[in-house]
């Protein structure tokens, strides 16, 4: 687990309202098809599926902003798809990477929330899920880096030890 900075992203994004138990009809479609318009209008694919909450709490019967977004290397002046295009703002979070099922996400963001109450930091109710493999066949293959924002303040806080960057070791 690490607190850390990512920097600007060019996104190619898909954005709705939905609750966690909507989640579920998002799964490999979108991915998928904003892969299919990246490449049909020439975009150049730099990473991983991005799934971004905005406005998220936990809480099952909360709405919230989601967006599924692919980044990408530019954002083109003249764009005919059908998604739509952001350079995103430096983002401060705590991350840390979870190994094997979906179903078990809950138990790793519970380690960073119990890691950030130990430290007395509250989020800022934006998070990311950077999806690094996905496996729909196997899933305890899957690799995912969960990232939940915090104030840059409380980044330069917890990673500042006689100036060098800390990195946190969680069982």
């Amino acid at each position: 687990m690490k607190a850390k900075e990512v920097k600007p992203i060019n996104f190619i994004y898909f954005n709705t309202r939905s609750k966690i138990s909507e989640l579920g009809r998002f799964v490999g479609i979108m991915a998928r098809e904003l892969h299919r318009d990246a490449v049909l209008n020439d975009l150049e694919i730099t990473g991983p599926v991005y799934w971004n909450y905005h406005d998220f709490n936990g809480n099952p019967e909360h709405e919230f902003n989601l967006e599924i977004a692919l980044p990408i290397a530019e954002i083109p002046e003249q764009y005919v798809g059908k998604f739509q295009l952001k350079r995103t703002d430096p983002f401060y979070c705590v991350a840390y990477v979870h190994d094997g099922s979906w179903f078990d996400l809950s138990t790793s963001y519970g380690k960073i929330m119990t890691f950030m109450e130990e430290r007395s930091v509250m989020p800022i109710s934006v998070n990311r899920e950077m999806y690094i493999n996905m496996d729909f066949k196997n899933p305890e293959a899957n690799v995912t880096e969960i990232q939940v924002g915090i104030s840059k303040e409380a980044y330069v806080r917890i990673t500042t030890a006689k100036g060098q960057q800390v990195t946190m070791s969680v069982p």
